[in-house]
Formats: structure tokens, C-alpha cells, sequence
């Protein structure tokens, strides 16, 4: 294919039929189910459905043989599938359209469900992670079209519980399976990227286990003059729990919860450290001040993708300062998440991390762990040599620089569902979350330009997957 061409003409779509239809998906507050119960009743993920059916429906009028449907099922959120006939093995290109809480903390101006932009960055919720998916693939089926050359079978696949770690998805899945065939490659576009400057691939997710812990000591609330010193804080039994789990000196974690690390992503470690250095840190709004949790830039890229590590992300039993009383609370609940390595059993380290916050109560306090989510991790498969040398010309011709791989921080449950159902498929793994971008917390951000360039190298590997009559090794 002719790439400048290619560039151009995806450049030149985005921005007459794209830019519209994103801005208007990220106002809308379609929160996900474990965030917003009531979705069903709200709406919000009905109208951003419809945008995106109605969007690819007059985006692709004049291509033959489009079948675009929304799967619903009682109870479930709605799964999209766009597909499109092509010559030979299908490409699925995986998405979601589901969104964080708009949460506190954005700049003056911006604002999770109000977008703008600001020279190349689209703020608001939802357009990075990953409303940005569906369109970006569209797109560059188009520019391959526009050339006239050939492409393989595509398949869009656009789920909306990905932030609930995908509730919905296994069953849709199992519905879909004889439809989809055996892809020659899964596209995940909702993934991280180091830089802004070449084709990052995500080699690794890790999984997770979220839950609740609850400690209580009273039935109701007690002056802390009188119970202070005679009854246990809640808030200190609970810092002695999480001790079983985090060492609070240096952060490790328990061993139980950690995995081998193979030696080729302690390589692709060091080699991504070289292109990063000090930016995987500093990229982060940490306060003036603040030293890493290691000095050597490969170990914080292993302890973000292959080390378990533990999070509080809630808590409740403590009211807010301005409203603090002299009074010890009954109880406290903390929002625990522990990720853990991509090739660790999520579901035995569930059950063992309830076994070590539920065992010995220390004082008999009532002490329960309630599971919330169990989601597995992913790691991929060595690459076909035809899909390895077309991204490396692709980040080449795209970003003029070589790709970069390491593993990600966060989840993507969708990857090990068909991991494990097509071993021999190639797993393509990228997206546009790099530095400062800020998925889930304020002033997310879509970086336009890494967002065309990916776009970019998605239909340069359309162009180049085995065709009928050219399956490839």
C-alpha cells in the first residue's frame, strides 16, 4: 500500500466523520454496570449503543455484505458486532463503550461528560478507554478499501462491561463462537503505551482479585473518650489485616500471590526502561517531591506488570473531616483490589486471600471478606513472523520509529477468554494510554495524533493478513 496515501486519508476521515461522533459518545455518562445498577433504567447505554450502530451504519452504506447487530440478552448489557466479508481467516478488533465514574479533580474547563479540545488531546471520559476503538477500526478498513486492496473478513466486537471485568461477556462469547470462526488475529485496542513517540504492544495483563473487607467492633458509634484505650479501632484492626497481605516498609507482597517471571519480559523490561528512563514515574502528577518505589526504571516496569500489588480504592465507616466528631465508629469497610501476576489462578488467590484476612480475627472482632470480582490475567504467545514484521513496518512507516513491548498494569478479562479458546491466534494488544493520559481519574485525555497513527498500523496489518490463498507460517 501506498502509506502516505493511507495516512492521509485517515487523517482526513477522522476529522470529517470521526471527531463528531466521538465528542458526542464521550457526553454521554454511560457509567458502567458496577457503577451505575441502574443503566437499564438511565438510558445512557442505550444512546451510546445507538450512536455507534447509527455512526457505523452510514460509515459503511456503500460496502456490501456489512452485518451490523446488537446482541441483548435479560439482565445483560448489550454487545455489539460489526461484520464485514473479506478474503480469508477474520480479523476481530475488540472494544468497549462502557466508561469509569466521572470523579473528582478536573482542571477548570474540563469535565468528565462535557468534551474539549485542547490542541491535540480530547478530554473527557470514555474517549481513550476506549470509545476511540470501534472508530479507529472502521477507519482503517476504509483507507485499505480506498486503495483497493484486499483485506481479510473484520469483525468489530464492542462489549459495555469491561469496567465491571466483563460480567457479560462469556455468555455473549459462547453465543458467538460459531459465528466468529478462528481468527487469524485479536486486535485489543485498550491497552497503554509508554510514549507518544513509537508502537507500543502489550506482551502481558495481570489479573485481579477485588472485595470488600468489613471489620466491626460496635453495634453503633461511642464517644472515643470512653471507648478509646477499652475497645479496638476498627481502622487499626484492618491496618493489622492488610499487614498478612503488603509489607508497609517497602510494599512487597505475600508469596503466595506471586509467579515466575519468564526472561523475555525481563528483557523486553530492560529494553522498554532504555526508551522510557525516568518517564514511567514521572509522567505520573505525583506531589513535589516523591521518590519511586525503585530507582532502576526496568523493576518499577516488572513491578507494574508481573509483581502483585495491593490498592485500597474505597473506604467507608469515616466521615469527612469537616464532620469528624470525638466519636470511635463501629466499623470500618475498605475497597481492597490485589493485582496479580498475568499467569497466576485468580480464583485460588481469591480464596486464599480470604483465608488470610478472615482467619484469627485478632480481638474476635467480626471480620468478613466478600469477594466482589475475580479476573484473570493474559499472556501472549510468540508471534507469527508475517505479524511481527508487518507491525515493525507499520510502527516504522507510522511513528518512524521501532516498536517497544511490556506488559501491562491493568486487566482486559476479554484477552484470556479467547486466549484459551484459540491458542494458535495472534494476540495484538496496544492503545493510546500513555503519559498523563489518566484512564478512570481525572483529565483522561485522547491523544489524537498516537490514535490516527494506530489507526494507521491496524490497516497496514488488515493489508498484510493471510488472505484464501496465502495462509501464511
Amino acid at each position: 500500500m501506498d502509506f502516505p496515501r493511507l495516512q492521509h486519508f485517515i487523517e482526513r476521515d477522522w476529522q470529517a466523520h470521526v471527531m463528531p461522533a466521538l465528542v458526542e459518545y464521550i457526553a454521554i455518562p454511560c457509567q458502567s454496570p458496577a457503577f451505575e445498577p441502574t443503566w437499564s433504567a438511565t438510558g445512557h447505554m442505550e444512546r451510546a449503543v445507538t450512536l455507534m450502530v447509527d455512526w457505523a451504519r452510514s460509515y459503511l452504506e456503500d460496502v456490501p455484505g456489512v452485518r451490523i447487530n446488537v446482541l441483548r440478552a435479560p439482565e445483560r448489557t448489550p454487545l455489539l458486532l460489526i461484520d464485514v466479508p473479506g478474503d480469508g481467516e477474520p480479523v476481530l478488533v475488540y472494544g468497549h463503550l462502557d466508561k469509569q465514574p466521572s470523579m473528582e479533580g478536573w482542571t477548570h474547563g474540563r469535565s468528565a461528560w462535557s468534551p474539549v479540545l485542547e490542541e491535540d488531546r480530547l478530554y473527557g471520559r470514555g474517549g481513550a478507554d476506549d470509545g476511540y476503538a470501534l472508530f479507529s477500526a472502521l477507519v482503517a478498513l476504509r483507507a485499505v478499501r480506498e486503495q483497493k486492496a484486499r483485506h481479510p473478513r473484520l469483525l468489530v466486537l464492542i462489549e459495555a462491561s469491561e469496567e465491571s471485568g466483563s460480567p457479560d461477556l462469556p455468555a455473549y462469547i459462547e453465543e458467538l463462537i460459531p459465528r466468529l470462526g478462528t481468527p487469524s488475529v485479536v486486535v485489543a485496542l485498550d491497552a497503554g503505551c509508554g510514549n507518544y513517540s513509537q508502537l507500543w504492544l502489550t506482551t502481558s495483563v495481570r489479573g485481579q482479585v477485588a472485595g470488600r473487607l468489613s471489620v466491626q467492633v460496635l453495634d453503633e458509634a461511642v464517644h472515643s473518650g470512653d471507648a478509646s484505650g477499652v475497645v479496638p479501632s476498627s481502622f487499626r484492626i484492618a491496618r493489622r489485616l492488610l499487614s498478612r497481605i503488603e509489607c508497609e516498609d517497602d510494599g512487597t507482597i505475600a508469596s503466595e500471590f506471586h509467579a515466575d517471571i519468564p526472561p523475555l519480559r525481563r528483557t523486553q523490561a530492560v529494553d522498554a526502561a532504555v526508551a522510557l528512563g525516568a518517564g514511567l514515574h514521572e509522567s505520573l502528577p505525583r506531589v513535589p517531591g516523591l521518590q519511586p518505589i525503585d530507582a532502576a526504571p526496568a523493576e518499577l516496569i516488572l513491578n507494574r506488570a508481573w509483581r502483585p500489588q495491593l490498592a485500597i480504592t474505597g473506604l467507608d465507616g469515616l466521615p469527612g473531616v469537616a464532620h469528624a466528631a470525638a466519636v470511635m465508629q463501629p466499623a470500618t469497610t475498605m475497597k481492597v483490589s490485589l493485582r496479580l501476576p498475568p499467569t497466576l489462578d485468580p480464583a485460588e488467590a481469591a480464596r486464599q486471600l480470604k483465608t488470610l484476612l478472615e482467619r484469627d480475627p485478632p480481638y474476635g472482632a467480626q471480620i468478613n471478606f466478600t469477594v466482589d470480582m475475580v479476573s484473570p490475567g493474559w499472556h501472549a504467545a510468540p508471534m507469527a513472523p508475517w505479524l511481527q514484521n508487518s507491525l515493525e513496518a507499520s510502527s516504522q512507516n507510522a511513528f518512524g520509529a521501532p516498536s517497544a513491548s511490556m506488559g501491562g498494569g491493568g486487566g482486559i478479562p476479554f484477552l484470556a477468554m479467547l486466549g484459551g479458546r484459540f491458542p494458535t491466534t495472534g494476540f495484538v494488544v496496544t492503545g493510546v494510554l500513555g503519559p498523563q493520559s489518566n484512564a478512570h481519574g481525572p483529565n483522561e485525555f485522547l491523544h489524537i495524533p498516537t490514535a490516527l497513527r494506530i489507526t494507521a498500523v491496524l490497516a497496514q496489518l488488515l493489508h498484510d493478513a493471510p488472505g484464501n490463498d496465502a495462509a501464511q507460517a
